[in-house]
């Protein structure tokens, strides 16, 4: 299951990448549907692309009692806050579609977040991952234009559907050309709860009509 959950999120990077003008996003139709299941490699996670993750390794088993301490149970997310950046949004969920691609948030200024419903819900054991535009061409700013602005230390809110909070705080915030983007390190195993909210950038590309990087901002369960 893991591994299918992680071959479905190596697509969200097209998608999240793809504009019209240089302030714009759009989703191309046709993405390609998720790459088949590998087989996974003995002992241990591989430094390998995404749809070759491999099982992760269980925790020692003192680590492990305390990752349970801490993990709450799966509960769709319904709206995330950030105050640094002023952000206050409603979250949706997102799957697949029926051709077997990758579902998206609409595409408006004000469309809220995406999470993806087939990994970890925030609070989850896991990395769960919010996807949301960055602009559009006709309206401008959309809910992750200020993801960049994000920095060590602060706080992320997301409030879920059975009335609990999944509290997060922010431990990097990264840029990667989309031909070396670290999947290892976004969508590989983790030892609790942790966050991961993706969304384009970098410079603008005329030529393809497409951002060149991707934003993303790692978090962790607060204390």
């Amino acid at each position: 299951m893991r591994d299918r959950r992680a071959a479905a999120f190596a697509l969200l990077l097209a998608v999240l990448g793809t504009v019209t003008t240089a302030m714009g996003f759009r989703i191309e139709d046709g993405l390609p549907p998720p790459v088949a299941e590998p087989e996974p490699p003995p002992a241990a996670f591989a430094s390998a692309p995404l749809s070759e993750a491999a099982e992760p390794v269980p925790a020692p088993p003192s680590r492990a009692a305390a990752v349970k301490k801490d993990t709450m149970k799966r509960s769709a997310p319904v709206r995330l806050d950030i105050p640094a950046i002023k952000l206050r949004t409603p979250v949706t969920a997102v799957g697949l579609r029926r051709d077997g691609t990758i579902d998206v948030p609409p595409l408006r200024a004000d469309a809220p977040a995406g999470w993806y419903k087939n990994a970890p819900s925030p609070g989850e054991s896991g990395a769960a991952v919010l996807v949301g535009h960055v602009d559009t061409a006709r309206e401008g700013p959309a809910v992750f234009y200020r993801l960049r602005e994000l920095r060590r230390g602060d706080r992320i809110s997301v409030r879920r559907t059975d009335g609990t909070a999944a509290e997060f705080v922010v431990s990097k915030v990264t840029t990667h050309p989309k031909n070396d983007f670290p999947s290892d390190d976004v969508y590989g195993p983790v030892d609790g709860p942790e966050l991961r909210l993706i969304t384009c950038g970098g410079t603008f590309d005329r030529s393809q009509g497409s951002y060149r990087s991707n934003v993303v901002v790692f978090a962790r369960r607060a204390p």
